[in-house]
C-alpha cells in the first residue's frame, strides 16, 4: 500500500482531481465570506429538492422552473466566463473572487428562469400570444442558459442547440431536400419557455424530480467513504487472481459508477487505488489506465440506476422505471464479463499473476468494516425493485438512510477508539452539509444539459420530427444498418464534447423514432426501448472516445501514461460493448422484450456473456492462447450465433420458438476452439 500513499502527491493525480472537481462543479474557490455563498446556495437547492420529494407540492412547472434558477445561479457565481485570462481582463477568468458582473447576471438568469412562476396566471392565459415581456426575458432565458452552459460544458451543446434555433427561423430558406417552413419570433419563444415542450420539458423534469435525488444519494455515498470501501473491498475479494488489481478496479467501479453517474469522478475515486496496483503487478501504464476508463465509463451501464439517463428513457418510452432495468440488465452485465475477460487476456499476455495475500485486505474484516455503506444501497434496491416504490421515492428514503449512516458512523468509531465523541459527532455533521452542497454542485452540469438539450427538443416538436426521419432515410438510402451505423458514428461525434445525458436526449430526440419507423417501413420490427438503449450506450461510449475523452485525460494522469493512447487503448476495450446495441436492435431478446421467465432470461443472459466473450477474443487476438489468423472469424461467428440465435435459426430453417437450439452449435465451435488452442497454452 505505500506505493499508493507516495502516488497521492504527484502531479497526475492532482490534475485528475482538477477534472474531477469541474465536473463536480467546483470552480471558483473564492476567500473570506464570499467562499461560503456557492455551498449555502448548493446545500438550500439540496434540502428544496429534498422537501418536493417529502413534504412541498408544487405544480411540476414550478418545480423544474426553481430548478434551473438555481442551476443558473450557481453557474454564474461559480464559473468564470474564461478559463484563463484573456484579452487583458482578468475579472473574466478571477477564481479567487465571484466579480460584481457575475452576481448581477447571475439574478438576472435566475429571474429569467423563474418567470414562467412568477407570472404562471397570467402565461397560461395568454399561451400563444405573447407579449412584449414574455419575449424578452424568454430570449434573456434562452441566450443566459446557451452561456451558461457553455461555461460548465464546454461549447458543443450551446453550437448545436444555436444551429437549431437558427434552423427554425432559416428553415424556408435551406435546400428543398432539408427545407423547413420555419417558425415566428412569437411561436418560438412560445415553445421553448411558455410551455413544457421545450426548455422547461420531460428531461428537465426528471432532472428535477428524481436525477438530483441520486446524485444527492451518491454525493453523501461519496463523502461517507463508500467509494474506498467499494475498491478495497473488490481488492480482498479478487486481487489475488491473475491480474487481480485490474479485476477488482471492474468490480470497485461498476459498484461506485452505477451510484454516481460519473466517469470522471469514478477514476480519481478508483483509480487512485486500483491504477498503482495493476502497474504494480505488471500492467503497461497505459493498460492499467484503460481498464480503469473502460470500467469507469461503463459504470453508467449498469442498473439500477445508469447515471441519469434510465429515467428520462422511462418518461420518453413512456414505461414504467423497472422496465428500462430489465431491458437494459443483460447487455450491461454481458458488457462487464467481457471486460473482466479482457484483463485476463491481457494478464495472461504478459504473464502476470495477481497480488500476494499479504498485501490485501482481509475479506470478511473488510466486508464487516464498511457494512453499514451497504444498509442504503441494498434499502435502495429493496425499494426499487421489490416494493416498487416511484425512483424519486426510493431515493429520498435511501437518503435519510444514508444521513443517519454519515451521522452515527465517525461517534461509533470514536466510541470504539476511546476517542471523544463530540467531535466525531460535529464532523459527521459537517460531513453531511458537504455531501448536501456537493450533491448541488454535482447537479449543475445535468440540470444544464437537460434544459440546453429542451431546446433541441423544442425545435424538433416545432414540426421538424417528420422532416428529420426524412433526411436519415434518404442519407441512409433507407438501409437500416447504414442508418445505425450513421448514429452510432454522429453519437460517438456530438458525445465528444456533450455529457452523456445530453448526447442521449439529442440523439434519441432525432434518431430513436426515425430507427423505428424505418425499420418498420422495412417490414422489421424494432422496440422502441430498443432504439433508446441503442443512443444512449454509444452517447457513453464516447466518453473515452479520442481525442476529447476526458476520462482518458484523468485516468492517464494518474497512471503517467500518454492520453491518446490511454483513449485508444480503452476504445479497443469498449469495442466489445459497441456491438451489443446492433444485437439487440436485432435481437429484442437481450433486452429481455416480451420476456417474463427466468430460465429463459438466464440462459440468454449466460449466452451474450460468452458471445461477448467471444468477440473479446477476436479484438484482443487472444483466448487461452495467441490467435492464429483464421480463429478470428471462428470468434466473431460464435458471437453471432450466441447474440442472434433468431437469424441462424432462421437460416436452418427452424422455426422462431425453437431458436434456442442454435446455441449448442454457437457453444460447439468455442469449444472447438478451445480444444484447438489448449496445446499452446503458454506456461508461466
Amino acid at each position: 500500500m505505500s506505493d499508493i500513499k507516495t502516488y497521492h502527491d504527484n502531479d497526475g493525480l492532482k490534475y485528475a482531481k482538477q477534472l474531477a472537481e469541474e465536473e463536480e462543479g467546483i470552480g471558483r474557490k473564492p476567500k473570506g465570506a464570499a467562499g461560503y455563498i456557492i455551498p449555502a446556495i448548493a446545500i438550500i437547492w439540496s434540502l428544496f429538492q429534498l422537501s418536493i420529494a417529502s413534504w412541498l407540492i408544487l405544480d411540476s412547472t414550478f418545480i423544474r422552473a426553481i430548478h434551473l434558477g438555481f442551476a443558473l445561479l450557481i453557474v454564474f457565481l461559480n464559473y468564470p466566463f474564461f478559463k484563463k485570462k484573456r484579452f487583458g481582463l482578468k475579472f473574466l477568468s478571477t477564481k479567487s473572487r465571484i466579480p460584481a458582473i457575475d452576481y448581477i447576471i447571475a439574478i438576472i438568469a435566475a429571474l429569467s428562469a423563474l418567470y414562467i412562476a412568477i407570472d404562471y396566471l397570467g402565461i397560461t392565459s395568454r399561451y400563444g400570444a405573447p407579449i412584449t415581456r414574455d419575449v424578452v426575458a424568454g430570449l434573456l432565458l434562452v441566450l443566459l442558459l446557451l452561456e451558461a452552459t457553455r461555461r460548465v460544458i464546454g461549447p458543443a451543446l450551446p453550437v448545436i442547440a444555436t444551429l437549431f434555433i437558427g434552423y427554425s427561423f432559416f428553415g424556408p430558406y435551406m435546400p428543398d431536400i432539408i427545407a423547413f417552413k420555419g417558425v415566428s419570433l412569437n411561436r418560438f419563444v412560445g415553445q421553448m419557455t411558455m410551455s413544457t415542450e421545450g426548455i422547461y420539458g420531460i428531461p428537465l423534469d426528471v432532472s428535477a424530480t428524481i436525477v438530483f435525488l441520486f446524485v444527492l444519494f451518491g454525493a453523501m455515498l461519496d463523502k461517507a467513504g463508500g467509494g474506498r470501501y467499494f475498491i478495497q473491498l473488490a481488492l480482498s475479494l479478487l486481487g489475488g487472481f491473475k491480474g487481480g488489481p485490474a479485476k477488482a478496479a471492474i468490480l470497485g467501479s461498476g459498484l461506485t459508477g452505477m451510484v454516481s453517474g460519473s466517469s470522471i469522478a469514478n477514476i480519481v475515486t478508483t483509480g487512485t487505488f486500483t491504477i498503482p496496483m495493476m502497474k504494480k503487478v505488471g500492467y503497461p501504464a497505459t493498460k492499467a489506465a484503460a481498464v480503469e476508463v473502460a470500467a469507469s465509463t461503463d459504470g453508467q451501464l449498469a442498473p439500477p440506476i445508469m447515471g441519469a439517463a434510465a429515467f428520462i428513457i422511462a418518461e420518453y418510452v413512456n414505461v414504467p422505471y423497472i422496465q428500462v432495468v430489465k431491458a437494459a440488465a443483460i447487455p450491461a452485465f454481458a458488457s462487464y464479463a467481457a471486460l473482466f475477460f479482457i484483463t485476463h487476456i491481457e494478464a495472461s499476455k504478459l504473464g502476470l499473476k495477481g497480488l500476494s495475500r499479504k498485501e490485501l485486505p482481509l475479506f470478511f474484516k473488510t466486508l464487516l468494516g464498511g457494512a453499514h455503506f451497504l444498509v442504503p444501497l441494498c434499502f435502495l434496491m429493496y425499494e426499487l425493485i421489490i416494493v416498487r416504490h416511484s425512483p424519486e421515492l426510493a431515493a429520498f428514503h435511501a437518503i435519510w438512510v444514508m444521513a443517519l449512516v454519515m451521522l452515527f458512523q465517525n461517534p461509533v468509531k470514536a466510541y470504539i477508539k476511546k476517542e471523544p465523541v463530540y467531535p466525531a459527532f460535529k464532523q459527521s455533521i459537517l460531513n453531511i452539509f458537504s455531501a448536501l452542497a456537493s450533491g448541488g454542485r454535482n447537479m449543475v452540469s445535468v440540470a444544464l444539459a437537460t434544459a440546453a438539450a429542451g431546446i433541441i427538443v423544442g425545435v424538433v416538436a416545432l414540426g421538424l420530427g417528420g422532416l428529420i426521419t426524412e433526411i436519415i432515410d434518404t442519407i441512409s438510402m433507407g438501409n437500416i444498418y447504414l442508418m445505425l451505423v450513421i448514429t452510432a458514428l454522429a453519437s460517438l461525434i456530438i458525445g465528444m464534447g456533450l455529457p452523456t445525458t445530453a448526447t442521449y436526449i439529442v440523439m434519441a430526440s432525432l434518431t430513436a423514432p426515425a430507427i423505428v419507423t424505418i425499420a418498420g417501413a422495412q417490414d422489421f420490427f424494432v422496440p422502441l426501448m430498443s432504439a433508446h438503449l441503442f443512443c444512449f450506450y454509444f452517447g457513453i461510449l464516447a466518453d473515452d472516445t479520442p481525442p476529447v475523452g476526458l476520462a482518458a485525460y484523468a485516468a492517464a494522469a494518474i497512471a503517467k501514461a500518454p492520453p491518446i493512447p490511454t483513449g485508444l487503448q480503452g476504445f479497443m476495450y469498449d469495442i466489445r460493448t459497441a456491438i451489443l446495441p446492433f444485437m439487440f436492435i436485432f435481437n429484442s431478446d437481450l433486452i429481455l422484450h416480451n420476456i417474463n421467465n427466468w430460465p429463459q432470461g438466464v440462459l440468454i443472459f449466460l449466452m451474450a456473456c460468452i458471445g461477448n466473450c467471444a468477440f473479446a477474443s477476436a479484438t484482443q487476438g487472444w483466448f487461452v492462447a495467441k490467435n492464429r489468423f483464421y480463429e478470428a472469424p471462428l470468434f466473431l461467428c460464435v458471437t453471432f450465433i450466441l447474440m442472434r440465435p433468431d437469424q441462424v435459426s432462421a437460416w436452418l430453417g427452424i422455426a422462431h420458438n425453437q431458436r434456442y437450439w442454435a446455441y449448442p452449435i454457437g457453444l460447439a465451435v468455442y469449444g472447438f476452439l478451445y480444444l484447438m488452442q489448449k496445446p499452446r497454452i503458454p506456461k508461466i
